[in-house]
């Protein structure tokens, strides 16, 4: 049973953790995606639609890159901070 009565909540940063990986997953497809399309469109103002879906292409792999980055630090940051509390002899709730 996944609800048992009783059961303790989530911890909010363990929350922001699992926001964090599965924003990852929507972020990396449709950053290129839509970088892949829209460099194909705008190429097609100039006439060369096959060099923009190419630079659009890497626009978008690069963002899709560069939001892992952000969520890396992120969780990098969080996990330093859960070490700290631990240190202390606290919870992961950061009650003694």
């Amino acid at each position: 049973m996944i609800l048992k009565p009783g059961k303790v909540e989530a911890d909010p940063g363990e929350r922001a953790l699992w926001g964090d990986l599965m924003s990852l997953g929507l972020t990396f497809p449709l950053c290129i995606a839509l970088g892949f399309f829209l460099g194909r469109w705008i190429g097609g103002w100039f006439g060369r639609p096959t060099i923009g879906q190419w630079a659009g292409l890497a626009w978008g792999i690069c963002a899709a890159f560069w939001e892992l980055y952000k969520v890396n630090r992120r969780m990098t940051r969080r996990d330093a901070e859960e070490l700290r509390r631990l240190e202390e002899g606290k919870g992961p709730d950061g009650r003694g």
